[in-house]
């Protein structure tokens, strides 16, 4: 039977083990658990249920937008992040409306703009599939057809969903590695509109600078509005549509909230690896995130040389600079805190304790005795393929040119499948989508970037050990990798290409393998020869899978049976709750932060420059004092932002922080950078959140926007 959202709280018993840590302070907890959580005794003032088990409870007007949102009015009105809204502003933005540079305002509903590419879901209900998953695994099986049958049977599992319920949209997600899969039912909104987006000098205010930092001072909010047909159904963009009516939305409460004060977030985080081995986390601190971090960084640093001089090409590059620049900030803190933490070898320590439990009964050694070392050589295998795989992957998505003639290839040879043998970006339900990224895609092209990149990834293939060749690549240049031959190559390739053509890209999208065959193209020829190791680099990365899934699976059983309790699982990207209260921290000897920063931290940073260009209004207003209702009592100014102590990570991002009524003080938009090694473990003393605080969204919107009426629609009087 489907748990229904509403009514009494269903809870997952195969998802989550009944008992749960009597400290509540680490854990995103998913929406199951929130009965077993004491939060009255934490702060929490309304009934639980009024969160979860209600009709309509509050998880109805949280949204996934890749990030989260949250509605706030009867009439669709969300909030989420400026950073999160920045594709589909850069999207809509020319240089004669340059949106990311000034900023966004309907006055009317008739002026509110396609949000490109962003869509909306809504959990509706979920159960446990786990012994349907679970039982197309065949003994025997190798590991790759373990995955496979794992993915077949999900796809099984969401077509009936679908098909039982039309217009909705299902998911099955891995809870516990091998062990525990839900499915998920979601109301999927696809005509979503910009509202009011502050400038970048607010919006983003400090930038990259400031990004992953404390204190901080970032209007990192956004306002769009979800449509939907005129019968209230979902529906693709179109002036006929109306706006969509939630069946809960959130309180803004204009007084927000005090230092001490409990508050919860809900949300979609992303993942999290807090249960992963001692090797993964060695692979990550040691190989891929180094990795990462250096290829981003190159390709940061080439963008914005490129489009200095020139402000077209510095809208082409927006959003790609602000993702490459997030991730590699984010990488960068959790690389120092690993090595601050000495994370790696605290977990060998913890592992070495638990191999010792496990030794000391032999009922325990038949059953979990070769677990850690199992799982261990996975990891060293994947060490041994990593500059290949990766390299091999930045090609196919790095390069515009080759990323889009690789979906092409790719989608012709998939869609001549069965769907439900098909990758899921080129299965029926998803095609449009990936269509339609696609071509938002070649909006961004700029092709001296793009053959920038494509060279640097020539040569860092061209360095490759004799076993890891591309032999794609290798056969293009046949031992001859001077400047000049890499040159030429490029030359004649960007020179006689179409791909960047989308009304050429889109009839390719409509082609065949067979019809593809007889298509001449310098990018579509590559990614015709990079195909066959693409899909060998995909059947090892599906053993891989294959190989640790079941093999965490007993590693968490043991893991149960030596700790003594159970543990909820790492966050993936499902509907999650998490609490604390707001406090500041101490990031070093002699340092302290307080939880809030004010608008007169915003003029102090100011420098009239990129990143701290605020606004001369945001000074005029200071001046003349003139906060309206959004002044902090003890501060005597607005607050900008505010620090707590709850549990996030990334998809967190737009995440409403709700006081003890469940009214709306803030939105989720990052953490501090020691905070970053969120993923693989959290600590009260250190773990810090930060949101924008809703007093000074108001503020923004009220005084410096003049979009009273956005206000008046929130009820905030």
């Amino acid at each position: 039977m489907i748990r229904q959202i509403t009514g009494t709280v269903l809870l997952l018993w195969l998802l989550i083990p009944a008992r749960v840590p009597a400290s509540a302070d680490e854990g995103m907890y998913p929406i199951s658990e929130i009965g077993k959580l004491d939060l009255r005794s934490k702060g929490l003032e309304i009934d639980p249920a009024e969160i979860f088990g209600r009709d309509p409870s509050l998880i109805f007007a949280i949204v996934s937008l890749g990030a989260t949102g949250s509605f706030i009015s009867p009439e669709g009105l969300m909030i989420t992040n400026h950073h999160v809204a920045f594709g589909a502003v850069q999207a809509a933005s020319t240089k004669e409306n340059d949106y990311i540079r000034h900023g966004f305002l309907a006055r009317t509903r008739a002026e509110e703009i396609q949000a490109k590419g962003m869509t909306a879901r809504i959990t509706e209900s979920f159960r446990d599939v786990s012994a349907d998953v679970l039982s197309a695994v065949k003994p025997g099986m190798d590991f790759a057809a373990r995955s496979k049958a794992v993915e077949k049977r999900s796809k099984e599992i969401i077509a009936r969903a679908e098909k039982d319920n039309p217009g909705k949209r299902a998911e099955v997600a891995e809870m516990f590695s091998g062990k525990t899969y839900v499915l998920f039912l979601y109301t999927y909104l696809k005509d979503i509109r910009l509202v009011y987006v502050p400038p970048q000098a607010i919006g983003n205010f400090g930038g990259e600078e400031d990004n992953w930092m404390w204190p901080r001072h970032t209007g990192d909010f956004s306002f769009l509005r979800a449509y939907v047909a005129p019968d209230g159904s979902p529906a693709e963009y179109s002036a006929q549509n109306v706006p969509f009516k939630p069946k809960r939305f959130l309180k803004v409460e204009p007084r927000g909230a005090s230092e001490g004060d409990f508050v919860f977030l809900l949300g979609y985080p992303g993942r999290t690896y807090r249960h992963s081995t001692a090797g993964y986390l060695s692979y990550e601190e040691d190989v891929r995130m180094p990795y990462v971090v250096d290829w981003y960084a190159w390709q940061i640093d080439l963008m914005e040389k490129m489009g200095a001089e020139d402000r077209n090409i510095a809208l082409k590059h927006a959003a790609r600079i602000k993702g490459l620049a997030n991730t590699m900030k984010n990488y960068r803190g959790k690389l120092k805190g690993m090595k601050r933490l000495g994370l790696v070898q605290r977990r060998r320590e913890e592992e070495k304790k638990l191999q010792e439990f496990i030794a000391a009964d032999e009922k325990r050694r038949t059953l979990y005795g070769t677990v850690l070392s199992e799982i261990d050589a996975v990891y060293q295998e994947m060490r041994r393929r990593a500059e290949q795989e990766m390299i091999h992957g930045y090609l196919r998505s790095s390069v515009s040119l080759l990323s889009s003639a690789s979906t092409i290839y790719e989608a012709a040879v998939e869609r001549g499948k069965p769907d439900l043998e098909r990758e899921s970006a080129y299965m029926n339900r998803n095609f449009a989508q990936t269509k339609e990224r696609l071509l938002l895609s070649l909006r961004n092209y700029h092709e001296p970037t793009d053959r920038a990149i494509f060279k640097e990834l020539l040569k860092r293939a061209s360095k490759l050990s004799p076993s890891h060749r591309i032999q794609a690549v290798d056969e293009i240049f046949r031992g001859d990798w001077s400047e000049k031959a890499v040159d030429d190559y490029l030359a004649a390739a960007y020179a006689s290409t179409k791909i960047s053509d989308p009304k050429f890209v889109e009839d390719l999208l409509g082609k065949t393998a067979d019809e593809l065959a007889a298509v001449k193209d310098p990018f579509l020829d590559l990614a015709r020869a990079l195909y066959p190791s693409s899909l060998e680099i995909r059947e090892r990365q599906r053993a891989d899978r294959g190989a640790l899934d079941p093999l965490y699976a007993r590693l968490y059983d043991v893991k149960e049976l030596y700790q003594g309790k159970s543990f909820i699982p790492d966050a993936n990207g499902t509907l999650r709750l998490t609490y604390g209260r707001i406090k500041g921290y101490s990031p070093a000897d002699a340092v302290r932060y307080l939880p809030f920063t004010t608008l007169k931290g915003v003029l102090e940073k100011t420098t009239g420059k990129e990143p701290f260009d605020a606004p001369a209004a945001l000074a005029d207003l200071f001046r003349k004092r003139d906060f309206g209702a959004f002044a902090h009592p003890q501060l005597g100014d607005v607050p900008v932002c505010m620090l707590y102590d709850a549990d996030t990570t990334g998809g967190n991002s737009g995440s409403p922080v709700l006081n003890a009524r469940g009214e709306l003080v803030g939105v989720n938009f990052d953490r501090t950078f020691e905070a970053t090694i969120n993923d693989y473990a959290w600590s009260e003393e250190y773990s810090r959140s930060i949101a924008v605080d809703v007093r000074y969204v108001l503020w923004v919107t009220q005084k410096f926007g003049g979009a009273e009426f956005l206000l008046q629609e929130m009820g905030v009087e």
